[in-house]
């Protein structure tokens, strides 16, 4: 039994009402397809993960020192911006962290951090047993889901709150990591404040993480340190090199910030009001943004441009995504329910979760 049986599946044009989308059975024949299909690619390559990540990273260091050194004004801002493009695509490789298996790729989680987590404040760990949840089937939409939000159904100036709160997360880090977390040590009820309230990339506002256990909590240990002392060498650095060079590696942060926080707005359509929903209505309440328009590479890079097909497919490397798509699309075919979870751009899902802001959430 397919999910066309028995209920009609809303379209991409029109949006569907929440209660829908928790009542869609799962459309077995998609989800048969979808394990099928990608046994063959199903394996993360180091030779694509490690060239990625490292020359991402290297592109954003460069141009990130380029915008603070060079004298001209204009020259700055395009060195930002593309510093800012840089990093986030190497920020968000924390995704993959998260579903790859933890002996998929020798050395990379460390050199993740050490490169790129730990400099920008953003160590694997705020991700790592937190993002898992999400993926959780009877905690996806539900108050238990640390990334879930009904924004779709929310008051209309939730969304621009939700998008311009995501600048101040460079400074919120530096004093996470280099005031709170120094002062929890000596002040232990603070550090459960800090660890359950400000350790996780988490948009629910009542999620609260518990604390870590066996190996991962020394992970953590290891990684809050090493964000710990490079928060405090930032902020000690005001006081040799002066304001502007922090000043402009927040600035360059919160751009990438608010743009993974606009990805984070149309990577699903938010209109669950936290009822259980089957995996077939955890896809539809999902987004792809596949090719022809080729701008989703930027906002939505590592493969998330195929949010909808990855939360069919979790443990699926990134690189093997837009491949999946494609033979997905030719199994099932341009009207199946795999292919009602495709959208064409960043623009048209602003506007469609906006309008059901005003029309819903009144």
């Amino acid at each position: 039994m397919t999910a066309q049986d028995t209920i009609e599946v809303p379209s991409a044009a029109k949006p569907a009402p929440a209660a829908v989308l928790a009542r869609i059975p799962d459309d077995m024949d998609m989800l048969r397809a979808a394990a099928e299909l990608t046994r063959d690619i199903n394996t993360a390559r180091p030779e694509i993960y490690w060239p990625d990540m490292l020359i991402s990273a290297a592109l954003g260091y460069a141009a990130l020192a380029g915008a603070i050194l060079v004298s001209s004004p204009w020259l700055a801002v395009g060195l930002g911006l593309f510093a800012s493009l840089a990093l986030y695509r190497a920020l968000l490789f924390i995704h993959e962290l998260t579903h790859i298996h933890k002996n998929a790729l020798p050395g990379f989680r460390f050199a993740w951090n050490l490169l790129v987590g730990i400099p920008v404040l953003t160590p694997s760990f705020m991700y790592e047993g937190v993002h898992t949840l999400h993926h959780a089937r009877t905690r996806y939409g539900t108050a238990e889901d640390p990334e879930y939000l009904p924004l779709a159904l929310m008051k209309p100036w939730s969304l621009p709150l939700f998008i311009l709160v995501s600048l101040l997360a460079p400074p919120a880090l530096i004093i996470r990591f280099g005031i709170l977390n120094p002062l929890s040590v000596i002040i232990p009820p603070l550090r459960k404040f800090v660890w359950e309230r400000f350790s996780a990339l988490s948009i629910n506002p009542d999620f609260r993480r518990r604390p870590p256990e066996g190996e991962f909590a020394r992970l953590v240990f290891w990684q809050e340190l090493g964000a710990t002392l490079w928060a405090m060498t930032l902020i000690a650095s005001i006081f040799v090199l002066g304001w502007k060079p922090l000043l402009i590696a927040m600035a360059v942060l919160s751009l990438t910030a608010v743009l993974n926080q606009l990805r984070t707005l149309v990577a699903h359509l938010w209109e669950n009001e936290g009822e259980t929903m089957t995996v077939t209505g955890q896809y539809l309440d999902s987004v792809n943004v596949p090719p022809p328009t080729p701008w989703a590479e930027l906002w939505a890079p590592v493969g998330l441009r195929y949010h909808a097909t990855h939360h069919l497919l979790p443990s699926l490397p990134y690189h093997s995504l837009a491949e999946a798509n494609r033979r997905l699309v030719a199994k099932l075919g341009n009207e199946s329910t795999y292919t009602r979870a495709n959208y064409p751009g960043m623009a048209m899902l602003v506007m469609r979760i906006a309008k059901s802001t005003m029309v819903r959430g009144r």
